[in-house]
């Protein structure tokens, strides 16, 4: 169970903070939601308690992890690690999309990292470039949280790790 004020990750949106938690009637039961404002963006969405784990919500992650993001990004450039062999820019982008939905900030480090190399070999598609600026703004949302850093510090971070 999170606690109002904690920051949490509602994947593919990025980090939000919990303003609240509610109870509203539905029907003649009663039923608990997470009050969540989204720290970038002036939205403001209610989950379901006991679906918190469904939707995927989590918390912050460690530096640890942080770490291990570096290191995919630093790491070489591994087509097959993001699917490159679907010929279809439209199959792979729902694949992406897939990833981003699961809120796993290894796997959003996995696909910026191949499209960043993409982009050096040739022009992105618009799809192409509208997923990597989804990507790097949910990346660096919450590592700049998690390492207490300015935004712009982390992009450029992460886009001089990238060879």
């Amino acid at each position: 169970m999170f606690n109002v004020g904690e920051r949490v990750v509602y994947p593919g949106h990025g980090v939000a903070v919990i303003k609240s938690i509610e109870s509203k009637k539905v029907g003649k039961s009663e039923a608990h939601y997470y009050e969540l404002r989204f720290v970038n963006k002036e939205v403001t969405v209610l989950v379901p308690v006991e679906k918190a784990n469904a939707v995927g919500i989590r918390s912050l992650c460690t530096v640890d992890h942080v770490a291990l993001v570096y290191k995919i990004l630093s790491g070489p450039y591994i087509p097959a690690h993001c699917d490159a062999a679907i010929e279809n820019w439209n199959k792979r982008s729902k694949k992406y999309m897939g990833k981003m939905r699961t809120g796993d900030l290894k796997e959003l480090g996995i696909i910026y990292h191949y499209l960043q190399h993409v982009g050096k070999r040739k022009e992105l598609s618009f799809g192409e470039k509208l997923v990597l600026t989804q990507t790097e703004n949910i990346l660096v949302e919450e590592i700049a949280l998690v390492e207490n850093i300015a935004k712009e510090a982390v992009i450029e971070r992460v886009r001089s790790l990238i060879k």
